[in-house]
């Protein structure tokens, strides 16, 4: 009996997972994730980035005229136009939305964020197909399995130069269109070389503060999504697009690790170790963010008792954070380690209102300039299975103090309740004034009860 590839028995776990297969404990975990998803893809309504990914879906197709789609019937939910449109391009729209807020989940071993491309092309499905709330959750699963997977797999050097959540994020938009799709393990497979052959997300934009961020998810999540189409109807694709010599390992990374694929396949839940982000930056600003915190707060420092702040970081942050010394834009300044210390300095957190309103003030740029981040060997070797923040803060009149967070915020080991994943929704929402603040709570009450929906519908009531 010849032994499956890992790409096949990754394949094989997608196609044959069952919402009975699951434990409860990563049932209840992935209603946590899909609840601080749509609160992030709220957040993207007024985004220019998400906007303009959004007319364009409208203008490829039929949102708001007399032939679109109702649910159930090939349609699926615009969450910010409150439109239904074809399912490949809401998910376009909804991925792009979800992940401009820098909200939105992540999973510290592969550097992945898989609620932005795994959520919405598999809630865009599932209402276009009427799908059940349990197909929802399984799908998602599915998702999260796979995308995190391929995420470890391709390791810490492919994500020196590539997005993962772009790369990674096809298979795992696949993985769960595939899964609602019910694609036996054959063209799941066939979905996955489809996915894999078109992921695509470089971060040369940081540099210049481009819009590609958005652009990574949408496309992420619509590739996917099209590679399980095209599965099943018969389309062929790479049957080792991972591994295979002149698969996504072969050109975007060094050390990919075959064995991660199938790391314990149905007995280690990796949807359960995908954290949440508390502060609204990229991920890699929050560990030393919550150390600052934590110094400031035992210390009983203010603003400006800081003369100088050293942040002890892994590679992977010098790597993204590094190229942003000045940042020119709100979305930018998410991805400046001084920026954001200085937020958490000044408001005690770093939420979108806080970046809106003042990450350009000139107290914000003076306490920037002195948040420095050196590599930190203990840092270093262990990410990124653990995100460990060490700052040493010096004061103006002297003083040195070291802080240290083992488990920033969000993380599995320090994670938010069901309350504070609510009222982060809620804040989200209200922010962006992507809905009203009854609508948001009555849609996030209905959501916490997904498990029980005979059919995925709306989740924001029509446009009128």
């Amino acid at each position: 009996m010849t032994s499956l590839t890992p790409t096949a028995a990754l394949a094989q776990f997608a196609a044959g997972l069952r919402y009975d297969d699951i434990p409860d404990t990563v049932v209840r975990k992935t209603e946590d994730l899909l609840v601080d998803w749509f609160g992030s893809a709220v957040a993207g309504h007024g985004s220019r980035p998400v906007e303009s990914i959004t007319r364009f879906a409208e203008h490829m197709g039929c949102a708001g005229g007399a032939g679109a789609p109702k649910l159930g019937q090939g349609g699926a939910e615009v969450l910010i136009k409150r439109q239904l449109n074809s399912p490949y391009l809401a998910a376009m729209a909804n991925a792009a939305a979800s992940h401009v807020a820098e909200q939105d989940d992540v999973h510290n071993g592969s550097v992945f964020h898989p609620a932005t491309v795994v959520f919405p092309p598999a809630v865009a499905v599932a209402q276009a197909l009427g799908r059940s709330g349990r197909d929802l959750l399984a799908a998602s699963v599915v998702g999260y399995e796979v995308g995190i997977r391929v995420g470890e797999f391709l390791g810490r050097s492919h994500y020196r130069v590539f997005h993962t959540t772009g790369t990674a994020g096809t298979l795992a938009a696949a993985a769960a269109v595939g899964h609602l799709l019910a694609l036996d393990a054959r063209q799941m497979q066939h979905a996955f070389g489809s996915a894999g052959t078109q992921s695509a997300g470089l971060w040369e934009f940081l540099r210049t503060a481009a819009d590609s961020k958005q652009l990574h998810t949408a496309h992420a999540a619509a590739a996917g999504l099209m590679s399980a189409y095209l599965a099943k109807d018969g389309f062929t694709g790479a049957a080792d697009i991972l591994d295979g010599p002149q698969g996504m390992a072969a050109g975007m990374s060094s050390d990919a690790d075959p064995a991660r694929l199938v790391d314990g396949l149905g007995a280690r839940w990796v949807t359960a170790e995908t954290s949440f982000k508390y502060h609204a930056s990229c991920r890699h600003t929050h560990p030393a963010a919550d150390a600052l915190l934590l110094v400031m707060r035992e210390h009983g420092l203010k603003p400006e008792d800081l003369a100088a702040v050293q942040t002890h970081v892994h590679q992977g942050a010098i790597d993204v954070l590094g190229p942003v010394v000045s940042p020119s834009t709100v979305h930018q300044s998410k991805f400046s380690m001084g920026t954001v210390l200085a937020l958490v300095a000044q408001f005690g957190h770093a939420g979108l209102a806080e970046f809106d309103q003042h990450f350009l003030s000139e107290t914000t740029r003076q306490l920037r300039d002195r948040v420095t981040m050196s590599l930190d060997a203990e840092v270093d070797g262990a990410y990124p299975r653990r995100w460990i923040g060490k700052v040493t803060v010096h004061t103006t009149d002297g003083r040195v103090f070291q802080g240290r967070v083992d488990e920033p915020k969000g993380d599995p080991g320090n994670t938010l309740s069901r309350d504070e994943i609510t009222a982060k929704a809620l804040r989200l929402a209200a922010f962006s004034g992507g809905a009203q603040a009854g609508e948001m709570a009555q849609a996030v009450e209905h959501l916490w009860q997904v498990s029980q929906w005979p059919v995925v519908g709306r989740l924001l009531p029509g446009a009128a």
